[in-house]
């Protein structure tokens, strides 16, 4: 695992890798940032969770 995929963004934060990240809550909420500059949106209503993680890089081979 990297070190990306160990850090949580916050939502507004600026997406630093294109990809799909997962909510931290644990309930596997999934957003799809196809391009690195977006901004992270805000945790799904009802989500306990605060941040988002890497859990796949649109650039692993």
């Amino acid at each position: 695992m990297s070190e990306s995929e160990e850090q949580v963004y916050r939502p507004g934060e600026i997406v630093p890798e294109s990809g799909i990240y997962e909510c931290e809550c644990g309930q596997h909420h999934r957003y799809s940032a196809d391009v690195r500059g977006h901004r992270f949106p805000p945790p799904h209503e009802g989500c306990t969770g605060s941040g988002w993680k890497l859990v796949i890089s649109a650039h692993d081979s």
